[in-house]
């Protein structure tokens, strides 16, 4: 099952739910932090043995001894990254998608793929101490670094969600996806083939705000939801009405708590800080697994 964790704004605590649900399951997990632009679940992990790989697009080139400068590529391409003026032909690798449209309508073969880097993965195996002195198995962790100047970041979530689900993770892992904040490009491309979508709000009328579009978002993409309220009892009760009234799960309320906070400030995970919470997060997840399992099985039987 794959889960994604997702809210409206950033600032509301997706990473600590993130790492806290990872953390909290007994089974097989992999974490992939997908906010490429600023990621920080590895701020609460102790890594083993981290692995950089870069990530790489593939851009035009533009070969003048072939080029005629007839303007067909610049024609083809929505995004402007490639522009014929006059007998000049340039092109602006940042804005590229990578569709590679310009190469096939070139005429006269003057144009090749090359590849440009604009990103970084890291991943790495993280320890799991469980409750007592129980030892969980260990988790794949992958985590995407969006390079300094780059504008597109979905590249890079893609880059981190395919080697997530790739040789290293059985059918039987739970994946949680941390996602970026927003309802834009990122977040849609992080959520995209998910089974189930946390969005984590706080009860303040900017939580509301950007919760709503969030959820119109997720709505659309047709996925499965509820919701997290962190620091609960710290604003008013605006959101949970919103939920009632829109029958919106509320899958957990976190108050206000200085140990989480401490914690916090200290690399802390929210589970270690605030140790009640582990089996809280445990059950939510065995709670989500379980429906998806019961989903399969009624699809399969519909299938038959």
């Amino acid at each position: 099952m794959t889960i994604a964790v997702a809210s409206g704004k950033g600032g509301t605590g997706k990473t600590t739910i993130s790492v806290s649900l990872a953390l909290a399951d007994p089974g097989p997990v992999t974490l992939l932090d997908c906010d490429v632009e600023e990621p920080n679940a590895g701020i609460f992990l102790k890594q083993n043995s981290p692995v950089e790989r870069p990530v790489t697009v593939l851009v035009p080139e533009i070969d003048k001894s072939l080029c005629n400068a007839c303007g067909k590529c610049g024609s083809f391409c929505e995004f402007n990254a490639i522009v014929c003026i006059g007998t000049s032909v340039m092109v602006f690798p940042e804005l590229c998608h990578s569709c590679g449209g310009c190469a096939l309508v070139c005429p006269q073969k003057a144009i090749r793929e090359v590849p440009v880097e604009i990103g970084t993965l890291i991943e790495s195996t993280v320890s799991r101490p469980g409750p007592g002195k129980s030892i969980f198995p260990s988790m794949r962790f992958i985590q995407g670094l969006l390079k300094i100047g780059n504008a597109m970041s979905p590249p890079v979530i893609r880059a981190v969600k395919n080697c997530g689900s790739g040789s290293g993770s059985a059918k039987d892992d739970l994946i949680i996806i941390d996602s970026p904040p927003g309802t834009s490009c990122p977040m849609v491309t992080s959520v995209t083939g998910a089974d189930y979508v946390i969005l984590v709000t706080e009860p303040t009328p900017f939580g509301l705000h950007d919760l709503n579009l969030a959820v119109k978002t997720i709505q659309k993409m047709g996925i499965t939801f509820g919701v997290i309220i962190n620091r609960s009892d710290s604003g008013d009760d605006r959101v949970v009405t919103y939920c009632g009234r829109e029958n919106i799960r509320i899958l957990l309320l976190i108050p206000e708590d200085r140990r989480i906070a401490e914690g916090y400030s200290n690399g802390l995970p929210l589970i270690a800080a605030a140790e009640e919470y582990r089996i809280k997060f445990s059950t939510l997840a065995a709670e989500l697994l379980s429906r998806a399992k019961s989903a399969e099985a009624d699809m399969g039987s519909i299938t038959k």
